[in-house]
């Protein structure tokens, strides 16, 4: 088996079926790659990059094409250091590692489909018979009784997790967004929904927050800010509180994981080992978040997971790209000795729905390992065909001059 071809895939489709996450996005773009041999098989992996700035992925792919031309896939580790190395000056963090993510895992769902393995086995085999998961549900939908029944809708899906953003979001008179940022109007309104939703989802739940890097159009959360939030939040026993702070700030989250018992979480807008190794040797996290789309490569992924196992942490796996990108979380999140939660796209449309091969199992709450070869991801011509890519549909953070719409 050789290589004769390394390409890339955009496309569009609907975000989501999910009724309240919809009044916030309509669409999202994916980027896939796609390796394909002299043979009978195709590898496909998926670069997180293309949810927020597809455009860029097929120059930086085609720039790497012609290392892996003529190539097998026996040492995968070593073709990702030649690309990793050819793009030196240029991808030791950030977006040549991003889309060299899914390469590499196009080459890892190649070889899992010519052994006839799933990933995981080739990344040491499942270390679980079942890991907990969670529904990744977007901003808080206000008023409350939108929220309760958000709440409900996952819970109906067989979720026992559920993640909400920090702030509130209405769509019912058009688009508005409420982020509190003086330190305590942001911990008392953040401590009157969490107060709300342990009491309407209970003890047993396990309940998330997205501080989304304290985000809005013109400032982020201070240490100040988050550090109150979390205070406040404390008595209803978050699993984690995510991306309170910017990543710009590690010294910050150091000192915020020092300041409260609650869980802090973080790490899926950091590239490479390199990049995370930074936040790990400051414990930054108490659990960590890479994305086995977006860190670097699956290879990369095992590194940074290994690295929070020596500093005693966890994992958490962060997944909102589409349906390979969720896909190389799982087998990942399997793989990796420390893992505690696996992020999950609930009530997910076709570029989860249609892409996935049958191989995500969720029974009681918790995800069973995957067992189709390779990643058990599909790309047919018709899939192609039925979510052509639309220039513009990537994610962005909407600040004067350029507002996001879809």
């Amino acid at each position: 088996m050789k290589i004769t071809d390394v390409r890339t895939i955009l496309l569009t489709g609907p975000c989501t079926n999910d009724p309240y996450l919809s009044e916030a996005r309509k669409l999202r773009s994916a980027a896939f790659i796609e390796v394909i041999t002299d043979g009978d098989h195709t590898g496909i992996g998926e670069t997180y990059a293309g949810y927020f700035c597809p455009e860029t992925v097929p120059s930086i792919v085609e720039f790497f094409k012609s290392i892996l031309i003529g190539q097998n896939v026996d040492n995968i580790p070593e073709l990702w250091q030649r690309m990793y190395h050819c793009g030196n000056f240029w991808c030791r963090v950030g977006l040549g590692a991003i889309v060299l993510n899914g390469i590499e895992a196009a080459l890892w769902d190649l070889k899992g489909k010519l052994l006839d393995q799933p990933v995981h086995a080739l990344l040491g085999g499942a270390k679980y018979d079942r890991l907990p998961c969670y529904a990744t549900g977007g901003p808080s939908n206000y008023p409350k009784d939108k929220l309760a029944g958000k709440i409900d809708h996952y819970f109906s899906l067989g979720f026992k997790g559920i993640k909400v953003g920090a702030g509130s979001f209405t769509s019912d008179h058009g688009k508005e967004w409420y982020m509190p940022m003086d330190p305590q109007a942001a911990a008392d309104f953040e401590a009157d929904k969490w107060a709300f939703m342990r009491n309407h989802a209970g003890d047993d739940a396990w309940l998330m927050m997205d501080g989304h890097m304290g985000n809005n159009a013109s400032a982020t959360w201070t240490l100040e800010v988050a550090t109150a939030v979390a205070k406040a939040i404390e008595p209803f026993t978050p699993f984690f509180l995510e991306e309170p702070l910017h990543y710009t700030d590690p010294w910050g989250y150091a000192e915020l994981c020092k300041a409260t018992i609650v869980p802090i979480a973080g790490g899926e807008c950091l590239t490479a080992s390199y990049e995370w190794k930074v936040f790990a040797e400051q414990d930054c996290f108490d659990i960590g978040q890479p994305d086995a789309s977006f860190t670097g490569g699956i290879g990369e992924f095992m590194i940074v997971a290994k690295m929070m196992a020596e500093k005693g942490r966890k994992i958490a796996t962060h997944a909102w790209g589409a349906g390979g990108s969720l896909m190389q979380n799982v087998h990942c999140g399997f793989a990796a000795p420390n893992t505690c939660m696996l992020e999950i796209a609930p009530d997910y449309a076709g570029l989860h729905a249609d892409v996935i091969d049958g191989g995500l199992i969720i029974k009681d709450g918790h995800v069973l390992p995957p067992d189709r070869p390779g990643f058990g991801v599909i790309l047919t011509d018709e899939i192609k065909a039925r979510y052509p890519f639309q220039p513009g549909t990537g994610e962005f953070n909407s600040v004067p001059g350029k507002i996001l719409s879809t």
